[in-house]
């Protein structure tokens, strides 16, 4: 590679089941399109990925036990110094790097602007997917933690194209009072796009949008926030279970449980399904060919108290 070819790089930042995958592989697709040879970057605040059968065939890096920041901006270079050498003998037109949902972009920014990799990637935008559904409830004081808003603060800050994704949830004036609320965090410059199931003109999510002001002073001073309340739990050895009350049961955990993803056996089938629950809503799909996963159930919250998640887990069972 030379200065004059360097790989666009795309960052996708939002909350907790905001919809951030949803639109990484609407962007996948038009690669596909396209004929474009993409590299993923997946970051995961567990031990586990559960949604990599999502990416099957693509080339994906898995940084797991963090959300790239301050600890484990090391082994974002690692995986950027082992993506420089791969392109060598595999060319890659493009690079995504998606974080979890408590990642600070600044840090992932700081990484890709610093020497070596200035000179072989290309920061094109920070795409910030925003969940109007449950905005107005994490920006309340009374229903949600001062981490979850400054957190909130920090990646619609960071972003350079704001996604307010989910609006099919909540009527129209609901939604222009969240893009008031929103406003009054960054200012009228940045572009706010409306979105339903991740849906955004490709020309919007493809425009580079990175500007000076992005690595300007007040980033490159801002703080570096330890999300430390932030969890993500595991339970596995999993007894099949019913859908429409496991549905039940996710939706009756405590209000700081925002996201839960992984595999379970449902009763009635020999077929594993993928779920996943967010802002209240559960889904479950059938996933063909996964012989070599077992069930498992990650939840990530706030501040969770694991005893009773898993007090609870087994009075399900039972």
């Amino acid at each position: 590679m030379n200065n004059n070819h360097r790989i666009p790089v795309y960052v996708l930042s939002g909350f907790l089941g905001s919809g951030k995958t949803t639109v990484l592989l609407h962007m996948l697709e038009h690669c596909k399109e396209l004929g474009l040879q993409p590299g993923i970057i997946l970051n995961e605040l567990g031990d586990s990925n559960v949604e990599s059968h999502l990416f099957k065939g693509k080339r994906v890096f898995e940084l797991l036990n963090g959300c790239i920041c301050c600890t484990i901006q090391d082994d974002l270079k690692e995986t950027m110094d082992e993506l420089i050498l791969l392109v060598e003998n595999q060319p890659l037109d493009i690079l995504f790097i998606e974080g979890t949902g408590v990642a600070n972009p600044l840090e992932i920014q700081e990484v890709l602007l610093s020497n070596p990799y200035i000179d072989q990637f290309e920061l094109m935008s920070v795409i910030t997917v925003l969940d109007a559904n449950n905005y107005l409830d994490y920006q309340s004081v009374f229903s949600s933690s001062a981490e979850v808003r400054n957190l909130l603060r920090e990646q619609m800050v960071c972003g350079s194209l704001l996604i307010l994704n989910k609006t099919d949830l909540i009527p129209d004036g609901h939604i222009q009072k969240v893009k008031q609320k929103i406003r009054k965090i960054t200012g009228d410059k940045k572009e706010l796009v409306e979105s339903r199931y991740g849906e955004v003109p490709m020309d919007q999510l493809f425009e580079k949008r990175i500007q000076s002001y992005l690595i300007g002073k007040e980033n490159s001073e801002a703080e570096h926030h330890h999300h430390s309340t932030v969890q993500a739990i595991k339970l596995e050895e999993l007894p099949p279970i019913k859908q429409k009350l496991f549905a039940k049961w996710l939706r009756q955990l405590p209000s700081n449980v925002l996201r839960g993803k992984g595999f379970v056996n449902v009763k009635g089938s020999d077929r594993l399904y993928s779920f996943q629950y967010a802002s209240g809503k559960t889904v479950l799909v059938p996933v063909p060919d996964l012989t070599d996963r077992k069930p498992v159930i990650i939840l990530i919250g706030v501040g969770i108290d694991v005893e009773q998640i898993n007090n609870e887990w087994k009075q399900f069972c039972h």
